[in-house]
């Protein structure tokens, strides 16, 4: 299972803040009001020599684009993320602007353009965006650092393999670019030998209404992830013990996070090392809390080349540079 220990970080060659000088003590010592005064112009250098040092760079630098994937609708986006762009902004010394989507294709397009200076996506986002993008980090969410696609039927469907599924209505959760809810579904039933157009495929609005679809019976099959069955907001709407997996892939590394290459090699350490810190303080862990994860793991291009490889079965004609 690929996890924040089995990768170095990306740029391990981040420089450490050099130490402070040693003072030499002086041949006579002045009396204890120079020695005041001293001390206190000592202070103000210090302080004078920081502000001179880190001020200019601030001050002439563009704000940093933050693009996050819409999962949900931009005024929740806004809220969950705030905490951490305002974290990023004061640790950084630089202004960091959330920039939300009203939905995937304005998302994606953005992405394209190559807007977004830190972007939060899925992972066929990224693998789509890597000439653009490096990937610096993954998500963890229910303190699990990767996921999987599955094919959901009822219980009483009579339908125990994937093979039974030829001719059959099945409902995925979201668009062509969702990895679990589209992807690995696809990818499932490539293995079992159907193609497109051997079975109906329709789409729900979020892969939690494809389960809810799937519970009455507008489906003979969902595609969605995993652990979407476990979701308060399923559990609240249908009795999930109606529905089970029929197939699940391989474990895969979770939602990635990456900065636009171009990006300065120190800056993008900084980042990297911000956002998979956040768990050793509190004010870390509340950050998280609020964004609904539970931790971040370093990652870095070969972290996805099972999603890749898996891309490129189930799309093999899209453009994936």
């Amino acid at each position: 299972m690929l996890h924040r220990y089995g990768h170095a970080p990306v740029y391990p060659g981040a420089i450490n803040p050099p130490a402070e000088p040693r003072s030499r003590s002086p041949v006579t010592r002045p009396g204890p009001v120079l020695r005041g005064v001293a001390v206190v112009l000592l202070v103000l250098t210090i302080l004078l020599a920081d502000a001179l040092t880190l001020a200019p760079r601030a001050a002439t630098q563009e704000p940093l684009l933050l693009g996050i994937l819409p999962r949900r609708n931009p005024t929740l986006t806004t809220e969950l993320f705030s905490p951490l762009v305002n974290y990023l902004s004061t640790s950084l010394g630089r202004e960091i602007q959330l920039v939300t989507s009203r939905d995937f294709k304005s998302f994606l397009q953005d992405v394209k353009d190559g807007r977004f200076d830190i972007v939060h996506y899925n992972q066929f986002h990224y693998v789509r965006s890597s000439a653009q993008y490096r990937v610096i980090a993954h998500n963890e969410e229910f303190d699990r650092s990767t996921v999987a696609g599955a094919l959901y039927v009822k219980h009483d469907s009579g339908i125990s393999r994937v093979e039974q599924l030829r001719g059959k209505r099945i409902i995925f959760g979201g668009g062509e670019d969702a990895m679990m809810s589209y992807i690995l579904p696809r990818y499932l039933l490539l293995q079992a030998g159907l193609q497109p157009g051997d079975y109906q495929e329709v789409f729900a609005k979020s892969p939690p209404n494809s389960l809810i679809a799937l519970y009455y019976d507008e489906a003979q099959a969902s595609g969605a992830g995993d652990i979407l069955i476990d979701l308060t907001v399923v559990k609240d709407s249908v009795d999930t013990s109606q529905l089970t997996h029929l197939a699940v892939t391989e474990q895969l590394l979770h939602l990635p996070w990456a900065v636009r290459r171009t990006m300065e090699d120190e800056d993008a350490a900084r980042i990297q090392s911000l956002l998979v810190g956040l768990e050793a303080s509190q004010e870390g862990l509340a950050i998280l809390e609020k964004a609904q994860m539970s931790g971040m793991g370093i990652a870095n291009d070969d972290s996805y080349a099972p999603h890749r490889r898996i891309i490129d079965q189930v799309m093999p004609s899209q453009d994936r540079h």
